[in-house]
């Protein structure tokens, strides 16, 4: 397995576009989404910003043996931001690469890239993506990273420092 991760650029982010729409279809699981009468799930809100916000806003493909197979979304925070300087928004392994290194090797490419403060969040019900991430961070930091509960939602989030 050969895993890459790249930034996108604008002229190719129908890419991230296509793959956000089996992003969503595993989120069905977790979440009320629905798809319109031709069978396509909503327009992710805020997507065009990644491509708009430069230094800001980082939209990453992750590929395997030059294969799309999943993307990342990262966003840095204001330099005021209390708690971290990184947020990743989106993170996305399909199927067929899960459980092959893929995702962790993406996912330590994107701490290396950006050493810093990060936060990551799943959905409270996601248990196999919370799962997933206590291990990849602790495995990174070892051990070194906090977790908070949002008050209302319940989502889980790790912090920590890369």
């Amino acid at each position: 397995m050969n895993m890459q991760i790249k930034l996108v650029p604008r002229e190719r982010s129908q890419v991230i576009r296509h793959l956000m729409q089996f992003y969503l279809y595993d989120f069905t699981k977790y979440l009320n989404i629905d798809v319109d009468q031709d069978g396509i799930f909503p327009e992710y809100p805020g997507l065009d910003a990644f491509w708009t916000e430069k230094g800001r806003k980082f939209p990453f493909l992750i590929t395997s043996d030059g294969s799309p197979a999943g993307f990342a979304l990262v966003e840095k925070l204001d330099p005021g931001s209390k708690d971290n300087d990184y947020y990743l928004t989106e993170f996305f392994v399909m199927q067929k690469y899960r459980r092959s290194g893929v995702g962790t090797n993406a996912a330590y490419e994107l701490f290396r890239r950006f050493p810093g403060r990060w936060k990551v969040t799943q959905v409270r019900n996601n248990v196999i993506a919370q799962a997933f991430w206590r291990k990849i961070i602790g495995d990174y930091t070892g051990g070194r990273f906090r977790e908070k509960f949002h008050p209302e939602l319940g989502n889980p989030s790790q912090y920590f420092v890369t």
